[in-house]
């Protein structure tokens, strides 16, 4: 459903976040840690819909995306509940995050499906894309403890690196279905990866080049049967544009 929603004339722009980019890691228990590559692991976001009568495409192409060496995240809003199915995924955090993208990249409305990659808008979807850029911070990233991260932010030197960055957290999942009652949708058993469960920003860092910045990470409990990533984004507040991108996938 492509139907735009006005932004606000004047939008805040939020303190975004991306760290380092690397390939998702599987490891042991207690062991389970993976570090950034050499280049900026590409950074998608889709903003659907249960709600939405064009999103089920867009929401069966990103479960393709399983296993590859991206940091994917399937934002729900809420904005289609109006029409008489309420998305249980959906959080109004989203949807503000989605206004403040807009804001930035001059974008009069938001929609649904929307791709975003690397923080620009992304109409033409589909395929898989793949790592090019040299990535211009580096990050490492843990579990420490049940529902406890930690990472470690290095800005890289002899590249162009923003005088700050920013940085946020999410906790997606894979394997949520829905059966839709109501709606556009009405009939439709629809089937979700990459949900994100959790959405925490980081905040902005000034820190000298070659130096390292901690941040530490409180997880919302893992939902059974519903294998999750941590993911790690770190950005440019000023562009939007990623710097650096992990995801971790833990035993649980």
């Amino acid at each position: 459903m492509p139907l735009a929603h006005n932004l606000p004339a004047a939008s805040a722009l939020l303190a975004l976040i991306t760290i380092g980019v690397s390939t998702s890691a599987l490891a042991a228990p207690g062991q389970c840690a993976a570090t950034s590559g050499p280049t900026i692991t590409p950074v998608l976001e889709l903003y659907t819909s249960e709600g939405c009568s064009s999103c089920p495409p867009a929401d069966q192409w990103i479960s393709t995306l399983k296993g590859k060496n991206l940091v994917v995240q399937a934002f729900h809003v809420g904005y289609w509940d109006y029409i008489g199915w309420v998305d249980r995924f959906a959080s109004p955090a989203h949807t503000t995050r989605q206004r403040e993208i807009a804001a930035r990249n001059n974008q009069r409305s938001i929609y649904t499906p929307q791709a975003l990659l690397n923080g620009q808008d992304w109409r033409n979807w589909g395929g898989q894309p793949t790592p090019k850029e040299t990535a211009r911070a580096s990050i490492t990233l843990q579990q420490v403890g049940p529902d406890q991260f930690e990472a470690s932010v290095t800005s890289l030197p002899a590249l162009q690196v923003p005088a700050n960055w920013s940085a946020y957290w999410t906790v997606t999942e894979h394997g949520h279905a829905s059966k839709v009652q109501a709606g556009e949708n009405k009939g439709e058993y629809l089937k979700h990866d990459f949900v994100v469960r959790q959405y925490t920003q980081a905040g902005e860092y000034k820190p000298a080049v070659g130096t390292s910045q901690k941040l530490t990470f409180r997880s919302i409990a893992a939902t059974p049967g519903h294998p999750r990533q941590v993911n790690l984004v770190v950005f440019d507040p000023k562009t939007g544009g990623t710097l650096q991108a992990l995801s971790l996938q833990c035993p649980v």
